[in-house]
Order: C-alpha cells, then structure tokens, then sequence
C-alpha cells in the first residue's frame, strides 16, 4: 500500500463543501471524501503551525513535546537529557518513524523544518525536498516535485509521502492571472455591517482595523496582499474581497489535489493508495475580531478537516466522534501493523 498525505495549510474544515460550505470551493477534496470518510470532530491539542505538527509527527501533546507556541523556550523538542544514547529514542516514538519500521520508504515536500527551525522534523524521513520559500509556496510550486517524483518512484509499493502546500495561508497570493472564482457569489452570511462596525470600535493585531497586524503603511501592505483591496475590513464589501482571497487559495491548492488524483490513475496506483486530506489548525475570519489568523485557542481554529480515503476499506461516511490528529496517525499505524502480520 501507499500512503499520501496532503497537507494543505491553514485549512478551515467549514470551508469545504464536503462539511457544508455554500462555495464551491473543493470539488476534488468533495470526490474523494466521498469515497472516504470524514472527521467532523477532529481537533489539533496544539496551535498554531510548529505546534500543531510536532504534536502530528511525534504523537505527543505540546505539554509532553514542549513545542507549544512559535519562538522562545515554547518552541524547541525537549531535550532527552543525561539518559541519551547514542542515538536520541525519543525519535522512535515519532509517527512517521513508526511506519518507516513498518518497511515504508518515507518522502516529505515542505519548507516546515527551515520556516520553523524544527530540524528534528526530518528524522524520520529518507527523502526531503524543501522548495525554499520557507511558506509561500503554492500548489504551483510544490506540484513539478510531486509529478517528477511519482513518474520515478510512484509506482513502487510501500511509501508515505507528506506533501504541504500553503495556498489558505496569508498574504492570499494565488496568482492574479487564475481569476476570483467567487466573485458572483455571497461571502458567508453570518457577518454583517452591524458586527464589522463593533469590531471597528474595538483593537487588536489582526483586528477589522488592523489586518496586517503591525501597523504597516497601506501601501506595502497592499503590495504583500496582491488580492487584497484594503488594509481594513470597513464594511461587508471588503469582507467579501477578504474572504474571497481566502477562499480563491482554497480552490487553488483543490485544483492540485484534482491533478494528483489524475497522477495517481495515470499510474494505476490510485485505488491502492491511502489518501489523507488535512490541516495543521484553522483560521479566524471575523471570529473574534481576528481575521486571517491562527493563534487563539478557540473551536474555529483547533477544528481542523480529516478526510481519509483508505484502499479497500468500507468506513463510515462520517464520523462524529471527538479525536485528535494523533488518534490518526496511531489508527493508521496500527492498522499498518495488522497488515503486515498477515
């Protein structure tokens, strides 16, 4: 079996249309959920994004791991100490380790380790590709290493591959050229020029008044966010350009996800792939008076999307339950274990 997993940046799981967006902003997650089952409870303990995949990759809490926020003493792997060995065990505990034992070949395309300084993220890796633009990148950018690496090696059996793509994430900077695909259609509903006008008579970083969060002159603020028209949220007409660039980021890295599933058919491999579809955490877009940002630990954020589409495997539709992403990864080694016992 192969296992793919894409991670898609600061994905909210109530912006897809298989969760119940009005927007069709996922037609290719919304196919292959469909052949899967979705996580409708499934939470990160741990945000914003170092945080949130080192609890993913090492199976731990951030209160075990001592990652729990992005700088500072709150943001390195605990030290093993005086009882470390020659090589550190801590790393065998590590998700992606787990299934490297398991006789999987391992694969990761991300900038995660050098935007965070989290070089402790590539232990349990054979191959790393890092495209270098420490989290701008887009599905344009991450797609020709994807492609070239599964016309050499795709066919091979008993890989995990960690594909990340950032399109959801600010400064919304999904090339002009693709257009706005919502540009006809209502931002969501439940914002209103009464709710925007007491976020206005409020302040903070992120805040209606203040989106970029230090102040910064409109000028270059508009230059970092070239689908953004306006440096505050004055009424609902810049929401919806807002929300627009978020969600346009969104049907971007879709359209990717669509391609892989043609790459993976092109190669016969698809039907004996594990596709897992998720997100490192959330992001506020009104709530709160924060507007594209993670940082507050609150259900808009924690909640992340979970779809799995496992080979052969008739699961539910849905699941309700309440997990978190580490109940996965430990499902999916453990399941990786039965079957190699077989």
């Amino acid at each position: 079996m192969r296992i793919l997993y894409i991670d898609i940046d600061t994905l909210r799981l109530d912006h897809l249309g298989c969760y119940g967006y009005h927007r069709d902003t996922s037609p290719n997650i919304d196919r292959i959920a469909n052949e899967g089952t979705i996580f409708t409870n499934c939470y990160c303990s741990d945000a914003p994004c170092l945080p949130s995949l080192a609890t993913f990759f090492t199976g731990r809490f951030g209160i075990h791991t001592g990652i729990v926020g992005h700088g500072g003493t709150a943001a390195d792997l605990r030290l093993t100490g005086k009882s470390r060995g020659f090589e550190d065990v801590q790393y065998n505990t590590f998700w992606v380790n787990l299934i490297r034992r398991a006789g999987y070949h391992t694969v990761a395309i991300t900038p995660y380790a050098e935007r965070h300084s989290a070089y402790w993220f590539y232990a349990p890796f054979k191959e790393i590709y890092n495209p270098g633009k420490k989290g701008m990148e887009i599905a344009a950018t991450v797609e020709p290493y994807l492609e070239k690496w599964l016309k050499e090696k795709g066919r091979e059996d008993n890989w995990f591959l960690h594909l990340n793509t950032w399109d959801p994430h600010t400064p919304y900077r999904t090339p002009m050229s693709y257009g706005n695909p919502f540009e006809d259609e209502p931002p969501p509903s439940w914002i209103n020029n009464e709710i925007i006008k007491e976020h206005r008579n409020s302040y903070g970083p992120r805040s209606a008044r203040d989106l970029l969060g230090f102040s910064v002159e409109e000028k270059y603020f508009l230059k970092a966010f070239p689908r953004i028209l306006s440096s505050e949220i004055r009424n609902t007409d810049d929401y919806k350009n807002w929300i627009d660039g978020y969600d346009t980021g969104i049907r971007y890295a879709d359209d990717l996800v669509g391609k892989i599933e043609i790459m993976l058919k092109d190669l016969g491999i698809y039907n004996d792939t594990l596709i897992l579809i998720s997100s490192d955490h959330g992001e506020s877009q009104g709530e709160l008076n924060v507007y594209g940002d993670h940082a507050t630990a609150d259900h808009i954020v924690n909640r992340i999307p979970m779809i799995i589409k496992w080979p052969g495997k008739s699961w539910n539709k849905k699941y309700d339950n309440l997990i978190y992403q580490t109940d996965i990864a430990a499902t999916i080694v453990e399941r990786l274990k039965t079957k190699n016992s077989r």
